[in-house]
């Protein structure tokens, strides 16, 4: 190897040559596939250069000393060269690593992973990674369902993928048991496998969290996958068209036409907001007699909107929901109702409870709140037990306890982790795409590393060699230490209708704050350039042309 090397950089003129680091199924049940999906899901709703060689001889003068010495130190590049390959290749592939999820956290794992002989399979109900923030707009039409996913295969074209829910994780077989749904014709299967091993990542995101509140998974819709915007599309339009038919009583239309939110964090602001619009802008065109009497209401248990949000910034957001608006047509359109300290007792079959206070009608509710485990991350916390787990589950509250390294505790060490909405780490971080990017990118780096990192180790570290990343990695004595993940907070923005948005951005030591239009531009500028191929920003651009010039598709199929 030194000889080839050698050779090598002869034959380029003898420059130095510096090598950068390398980047990151026995169940059967027939029926319908969607109605063994909705089965499925109704359980699951329970991430250097080679140092110069120093020049210390003295330059010969005849042409025999200097062919020698330029031959001699061909060599000692070719020995540098040789050297720094074999310390930064990989291990010889025998890791197999499976990512269950598709998600942002995943997408950024897997889009990093694969390319340095590891054997990545994801594992996902979806072949496909989903925008979730601009899930508001394609409930209402402003975007199209296609236009904010993107195939799962395409994110790394070294990885696998296989279209399962995942039941659980046996830690001490090393392998995750899955469950698949199988058509042939019209005959539908559940089909149970189990995939091995070496480490497995838990990416599933989390399930909307009804606080045990009676009725709401009866009764409401939900905002958390493509299937719930389309459900809630075809709400919209059922509302309107069953408030047009001329057999219903006023109050029948008025509680036809009412739309509840409940949760005011981002999901359900943004609603409010894109529903607005598609009021002021759509429905006016469309259902002129009708609109005048639609009515938004959103509640929210604790005294405030946006609450990761400054306080100027909330009250912002506060008076544009409540303000009144004029549709195309000259209409006036009521203001959203929002009622704050507002604690839903029950949902029933007409009416939101709130305990003492009125009820509210609705002809559609929408349930917008916190965030609950997954089936698969409730089985793996009760199957660890007690020890490191356990002790974390006060702060936990159900989700994947992680250390620093994003390993999950009172698993073996170095064999499983968690990441996004279903790891919490101390301290907790917030449930947004966000972080779970930023996770799914450190992660990335480190499991990138598997051969030259002990990952079982307290303190994920390799002996001797150089540091391959200032901002991973530190030394300590005589070894590289990978550093814990540390979250960048880069801002936060949150649309509210009326072309007008809220942007909170840290800027180092200092934050900027903005609202209205200007932050609207940087809203859809970030949304767009945060699409994950240029497919999805061309998609999008082109729903937001569309939406300005035609309108939103109202159709129903």
């Amino acid at each position: 190897m030194r000889w080839l090397c050698g050779l090598i950089t002869y034959a380029v003129a003898l420059q130095p040559l510096h090598t950068p680091s390398r980047r990151l199924r026995q169940l059967h049940v027939t029926g319908s596939e969607d109605d063994l999906r909705d089965e499925i899901a109704r359980r699951n709703a329970a991430k250097a250069d080679a140092p110069r060689v120093p020049t210390t001889q003295p330059e010969p003068t005849d042409p025999l000393g200097f062919a020698s010495l330029l031959w001699e130190r061909t060599l000692q590049y070719g020995s540098k060269v040789a050297d720094s390959l074999a310390d930064e290749a990989p291990a010889k592939p025998t890791e197999d690593i499976v990512v269950l999820g598709s998600g942002w956290g995943a997408a950024a794992l897997v889009g990093a992973l694969g390319s340095n002989g590891e054997r990545v399979t994801v594992v996902s109900p979806r072949n496909y990674f989903l925008f979730t923030p601009m899930l508001a707009g394609a409930a209402v039409g402003t975007v199209e369902y296609r236009s904010i996913t993107q195939p799962v295969r395409s994110l790394n074209k070294h990885a696998a993928y296989v279209e399962a829910t995942a039941t659980a994780v046996d830690t001490e077989r090393k392998v995750v048991v899955c469950e698949a749904v199988v058509c042939e014709g019209s005959q539908c299967s559940i089909d149970e496998f189990e995939l091995p091993y070496d480490r497995v990542v838990i990416a599933v995101g989390a399930t909307t969290n009804t606080f045990g509140v009676p009725g709401v998974r009866e009764h409401c819709l939900f905002l958390k996958q493509i299937q719930d915007a389309d459900n809630l599309r075809k709400a919209l339009g059922n509302a309107f068209e069953r408030a047009s038919l001329p057999t219903l009583s006023a109050d029948e239309r008025r509680r036809a036409l009412s739309f509840c939110v409940v949760g005011a964090g981002p999901t359900g602001v943004e609603f409010c907001g894109e529903l607005r619009d598609f009021l002021a802008a759509d429905a006016a065109r469309y259902y002129p007699d009708l609109v005048g009497e639609a009515r938004v209401t959103l509640l929210e248990a604790t005294d405030q909107v946006l609450g990761a949000f400054d306080a100027s910034l909330r009250a912002e957001a506060l008076d544009e929901l409540r303000v009144r608006r004029l549709a195309t047509d000259n209409q006036d359109i009521a203001g959203v109702d929002v009622k704050l300290g507002a604690q839903v007792t029950e949902v029933n079959g007409t009416h939101v409870l709130l305990g003492e206070a009125d009820p509210v009608p609705y002809g559609f509710c929408v349930w917008a709140t916190g965030n609950g485990a997954v089936s698969v991350v409730s089985e793996t916390v009760s199957a660890l037990g007690e020890g490191a787990q356990a002790e974390a589950q006060a702060q936990a509250r159900g989700r994947l306890a992680v250390d620093p390294w994003l390993r999950v505790l009172g698993a073996p060490r170095g064999e499983v982790y968690a990441l996004g909405d279903c790891a919490c780490g101390a301290p907790p971080l917030p449930a947004t795409a966000q972080v779970a990017a930023q996770q799914g990118e450190y992660l990335a780096g480190l499991l990138r590393g598997a051969g030259r990192y002990d990952l079982g180790a307290s303190k994920p570290c390799r002996a001797g060699g150089r540091r391959l990343d200032e901002l991973f990695c530190e030394t300590e004595g005589d070894a590289v230490v990978a550093r814990p993940f540390q979250f960048l907070n880069l801002g936060i923005l949150a649309y509210v209708g009326d072309s007008k948005a809220l942007a909170q951005v840290s800027l180092g030591d200092s934050t900027l704050k903005d609202t209205g239009r200007r932050a609207f531009a940087l809203w859809r500028s970030v949304y767009l350039a945060k699409q994950v191929s240029l497919r999805n920003r061309v998609l999008v651009a082109g729903d937001w042309v569309r939406d300005r010039v035609f309108g939103r598709d109202i159709t129903r199929f």
